[in-house]
């Protein structure tokens, strides 16, 4: 395992990436940073941290390098021109994008001799460095063995998911597939209130105490995909269906509720395709693309 105070160099300095390189800081890791635009390396010097305006410098300054730019294309578009500074050291990968591109950003590291872990942080930049903050990775279990105890500097729940380099962007895609959908239902919840007078704020203890409720559901859920048995959950696709036509009432309210069509899209062919009396999970079959083998 690496030492524990191996240097660390952090590339790009955005909300992230600083705070990446707060968390390696306070842990004692002798910390470079670069950023394309200098001033924001400004704070993190006054912390500690040692700024090379050269990014082959700041490269060369350390065994291990956390890259925070944005995407894969925009990652190796930054350090392709000091591929042969980054030549036998590990590059970390913090950042977001697609599997493939993932895949593409490792094959591109190995060609060039460096050690590549794709992750994600799944927490807010806040929460970096913190005991119960989630940090999951994929790539080599070499590498990762060797490097873990300096990452877990950025948050105390570190989890090697596989050999594969695309798996924490894969992990990222699937389990990101819920934030967005879940935000809508808040938003049109808080609507719904406020159409009525009341506070959106009014509903955040009973919302979080239903997503709890949620969270206790998910084993069941992946228990019914997995072996492909609708049979357990208890609430059917025919329920769901049968309440799109309450929707109506919402709209008279003066709530839009046009974002909810695509999913009673998926409700009414469930139906038409025989899964009226199967658990809702069932939908699942409509989202495979035919002749996927699963």
């Amino acid at each position: 395992m690496a030492d524990s105070h191996t240097p660390v160099t952090v590339v790009g300095l955005g909300s992230l990436g600083s705070a990446l390189a707060r968390a390696f800081l306070t842990a004692g890791h002798p910390t470079t940073v670069w950023n394309r635009d200098p001033e924001r390396a400004a704070v993190l010097v006054e912390d500690g941290a040692t700024h090379r305006p050269a990014l082959a410098d700041a490269v060369a300054a350390s065994p291990l390098i956390v890259s925070v730019i944005t995407t894969f294309a925009a990652t190796r578009a930054a350090l392709a021109p000091v591929a042969a500074a980054l030549r036998g050291r590990t590059l970390v990968t913090l950042n977001s994008g697609t599997p493939t591109a993932a895949r593409e950003l490792a094959e591109w590291a190995g060609e060039h001799g460096i050690g590549y872990l794709g992750g994600a942080v799944k927490n807010v930049p806040a929460a970096v460095g913190k005991a119960d903050t989630l940090l999951y990775f994929g790539g080599d279990r070499a590498i990762y063995d060797e490097h873990a105890d300096t990452l877990r500097a950025l948050g105390g729940d570190l989890v090697h998911l596989g050999s594969e380099p695309d798996l924490a962007a894969l992990y990222e895609s699937a389990v990101g597939a819920t934030l967005l959908p879940t935000l809508l239902g808040f938003f049109e919840g808080a609507a719904l209130l406020q159409a009525r007078g009341l506070s959106a704020a009014g509903m955040v203890p009973y919302s979080a105490k239903w997503l709890r409720m949620i969270e206790s559901l998910l084993p069941v859920l992946a228990g019914e995909i997995d072996d492909r048995d609708y049979t357990r959950l208890g609430s059917s696709v025919g329920l769901f269906h049968a309440a799109i036509d309450d929707e109506r009432e919402f709209a008279d309210m003066g709530v839009d509720i046009s974002w909810h069509e695509p999913v009673n899209d998926l409700l009414r062919r469930a139906v038409e395709q025989g899964y009226r009396d199967q658990s809702v999970t069932a939908i699942i079959e409509l989202l495979r693309t035919p002749g996927t083998d699963v």
